[in-house]
């Protein structure tokens, strides 16, 4: 493998991590809330012209900083990530961020529908000794859809996704959120439950006859059914109108057959971020 795949495997799986703390479709709107410190700094016309016209139309917030998160999903070890964050909304219909693209088709009254594409990608044995033997989940791509409903400083969310490769499993998300602006910070929080059908939860916490004797795991077969909640919550500090701050924590806990399978260490799952970001 040559040393600039290597590097690019590296970003993408930082760029995932940090995906997964932004669990929540608006998620990624705190970031950067123009109408809370006003607009962006002006750009020269006169030298960037057509450019600079068309950049003005996004929302486009480059990040950095640390996250602590658990080494795979059911670890009890955790390792510490510096972070990559990258973003940018065109109004309040098209966001890319670290999670994929997502599209709002239709947005009237509170109400919001979306498709989206995205990455999942997969799991390596070599993340943890606790894996060996069980072998690679290979990537794949992810497409599904959401809904939204939001009222006043609460939004109510739900989502279905399918993996297209890797477990070519599908996922299922509700959850609620809830924010609040005061001067200079954004303070959010929000609680959310996860699905899964028989072929992620297989992938992901079965364990094979020939994956048990590989790994000294017991054999075990994951059925569908939710696998997990999480609580989150999240600061965001507008320092300027271009620069913010940002600190998140969340807690995750494994449910059901997901919770029970060998391949768990603790079913107790904690993460936490700060990053500083810059809005063009």
């Amino acid at each position: 493998m040559s040393l600039s795949f290597t590097i690019f495997a590296r970003m993408i799986t930082m760029l995932a991590g940090v995906g997964s703390l932004l669990t929540a479709p608006a998620a990624a709107a705190d970031l950067f809330t123009p109408d809370l410190v006003g607009p962006a700094a002006t750009v020269d016309q006169g030298r960037f012209g057509y450019f600079s016209d068309n950049l003005a139309k996004w929302n486009v917030v480059l990040g950095a900083g640390a996250m602590i998160a658990p080494k795979f999903e059911g670890s009890k070890e955790y390792k510490v990530s510096p972070v990559p964050f990258v973003s940018a909304s065109f109004g309040d219909r098209v966001v890319v961020d670290p999670r994929g693209l997502t599209v709002n088709i239709y947005k009237t009254h509170g109400f919001s529908f979306g498709v989206r594409g995205g990455y999942d990608l997969g799991r390596k044995e070599d993340d943890s000794d606790h894996l060996q033997g069980l072998g690679d989940i290979d990537a794949g791509g992810v497409v599904g859809g959401t809904i939204a409903y939001e009222l006043g400083a609460f939004e109510i969310y739900s989502s279905l996704e399918k993996i297209i490769g890797g477990s070519d499993g599908m996922e299922a998300k509700l959850g609620m959120d809830v924010f609040q602006r005061l001067d200079r910070f954004v303070f959010r929080s929000g609680v959310s439950a996860t699905w899964a059908d028989s072929k992620y939860m297989e992938t992901y916490f079965g364990v094979a006859p020939e994956q048990s004797a590989n790994s000294g795991l017991a054999v075990y077969q994951a059925g569908a059914g939710f696998k997990r909640v999480d609580l989150e919550a999240s600061v965001t500090y507008m320092a300027s109108e271009n620069w913010m701050v940002r600190g998140q924590a969340a807690v995750g806990y494994l449910l059901g057959d997901a919770a029970d399978s060998p391949i768990v260490q603790d079913k107790l799952q904690p993460s936490a971020m700060l990053m500083v970001g810059y809005r063009f």
